[in-house]
């Protein structure tokens, strides 16, 4: 029994490290959807504001205002309702990972 345990627990850790993969890989996706305005991985050409790096709450806060209408813009305003709250805190959360 004791190494039936053993086999039972490595398969939840493995399914649990494939599910955070999945995760990870799907806010990519996410995350991809910015690049065409805010450049690969969040390094924008000039002109463009850059991603990478900030500040992932000031971001945040930059996301729900647009969701809100309280921060106008061109199309953040309808791209941000794209996303739950959620959503947009994971996708903000990578480009402050990534590096300038």
């Amino acid at each position: 029994m004791g190494k039936s345990i053993k086999w039972l627990a490595a398969g939840v850790l493995c399914a649990t490290a494939f599910g955070a993969q999945a995760q990870v890989n799907q806010i990519k996706v996410w995350a991809a959807a910015c690049a065409n305005c805010h450049g690969t991985n969040g390094r924008a050409e000039p002109g463009m504001e850059s991603l990478a790096g900030k500040d992932k709450d000031e971001m945040l806060q930059k996301l729900m205002d647009f969701k809100s209408g309280r921060k106008p813009a061109t199309i953040m305003h309808q791209l941000s309702k794209g996303y739950t709250d959620e959503q947009l805190a994971q996708i903000s959360g990578y480009f402050a990972a990534q590096k300038k």
